[in-house]
């Protein structure tokens, strides 16, 4: 995938919503393509403060849901 102004472009898959009977909030797995600068300095962000680099990954996601209307305010976190 081509990198345009820097940032790594990222893979969209479509999303079914949930069946009534799935948890929406169970974790799926996904792939996303990133600059090798934004690896190394989310490793070491991770690394410093010893949280993980997939749960910075899930606030920088709820963050830019909430900040483009796809979250309300209160479900974040």
């Amino acid at each position: 995938m081509p990198v345009v102004d820097g940032n790594a472009a990222v893979h969209e898959e479509q999303v079914d919503t949930a069946a009534p009977d799935e948890d929406p909030h169970q974790s799926v797995s996904t792939h996303v393509l990133i600059s090798q600068e934004q690896v190394l300095r989310l490793r070491e962000l991770s690394r410093r403060t010893r949280v993980a680099q997939s749960e910075y990954l899930r606030e920088a996601v709820n963050d830019l849901l909430i900040k483009y209307g796809c979250l309300p305010v209160e479900s974040k976190g």
